[in-house]
């Protein structure tokens, strides 16, 4: 179906988010601040968490392999069998996965079974199979935001690694699937302690990757959690999200009817240049236009174009357009 850009809103988008950090800084509790989330523990680790974390969750699966989990979420299944799972999953808004270096892992094995030519005779993926990793994930992930409707948050381990004298931050992830994993993310936020304040951040920095889109950026404090206090904090961003999202969607339907206005009231303009004194004339009213977009520089050309084909030329000293001079035989 194709539609105009401006009836694009984005108002409702489900977001893509990324959370790293070290093990035990409460990136599990800041997954399940999410809406209604479908906890996919793919670790096989719900019961090394805390229950008060656990009961955050409003369902949990702990699948056993990648083929499980695809069979939990309907991927690459019929659509009748799709619309099932859709009725299963209707109670829940969001789907974590802890952790996602597990789910790269899970999905590498898959792979190898599937297409023996995924995987070298150590066990490790091949070069083909890190090709085809990257987009499973990217399929995965798509299948959830657009197959489902769901959000999608992944929790990331992170490792030291070596970068020249500097040490960096990194998502624990085999090869170089960490590098597809960036690629499809909307967001992407690194938890750490700020001294005694539990904080993420949206933006790159010279220790960590991170990732921020429409108007997610900076460094954000993740709220204490007391007796009575809502797990939330992710639900209140991804609203933030899709709110400047509506607000973007707002001025780009402002902007495309000032654009239409002003390229309706320039080709008129144009329409009445047959001659030096119109194309003045002309040329004083498509400057007094309130212009929007790319109107000014799309009517400049039509404006041109027509002038040019009367042999019209701008004359600066009288500052208004004359019959071009006719060249001595």
């Amino acid at each position: 179906m194709i539609i105009k850009p401006e009836k694009l809103t984005f108002a409702d988008k489900k977001v893509r988010i990324l959370i790293a950090g070290f093990p035990g800084i409460g990136k599990t509790t800041l997954a399940l601040s999410s809406p209604d989330p479908l906890y996919v523990d793919v670790d096989l680790s719900a019961e090394r968490i805390n229950r008060d974390v656990l009961n955050l969750a409003k369902g949990i699966t702990q699948p056993r392999d990648y083929k499980e989990l695809r069979q939990d979420l309907g991927l690459g299944c019929t659509e009748m069998e799709l619309q099932a799972v859709r009725n299963s999953l209707a109670d829940y808004k969001t789907i974590v996965v802890d952790t996602g270096g597990k789910l790269l892992a899970i999905m590498g094995q898959y792979g190898m079974r599937i297409d023996p030519k995924y995987g070298r005779k150590d066990g490790s993926l091949s070069l083909q199979g890190y090709g085809w990793l990257g987009k499973e994930f990217q399929r995965f992930l798509d299948h959830i935001i657009y197959q489902l409707d769901k959000h999608i948050v992944i929790v990331f381990h992170t490792v030291e690694e070596k970068d020249g004298d500097d040490t960096k931050l990194r998502i624990k992830a085999e090869g170089s699937s960490k590098n597809s994993v960036w690629e499809v993310m909307d967001l992407g936020g690194f938890v750490e302690m700020r001294g005694n304040q539990r904080t993420i951040g949206f933006s790159n920095c010279e220790r960590y990757f991170a990732k921020g889109t429409r108007g997610i950026h900076g460094v954000y404090p993740i709220p204490e959690l007391t007796p009575g206090t809502p797990n939330d904090f992710l639900t209140k961003l991804f609203e933030k999200y899709n709110a400047v999202s509506a607000q973007e969607a707002e001025k780009a339907a402002e902007d495309k009817a000032a654009y239409d206005a002003a390229m309706t009231e320039g080709y008129q303009l144009i329409a009445t240049v047959v001659d030096a004194d119109t194309a003045t004339a002309a040329l004083h009213g498509i400057k007094a236009i309130k212009h929007a977009l790319t109107s000014e520089k799309e009517l400049g050309a039509a404006f041109n174009k027509q002038v040019k084909e009367l042999d019209l030329i701008w004359n600066k000293e009288q500052k208004q357009y004359t019959p071009k001079p006719k060249e001595d035989k």
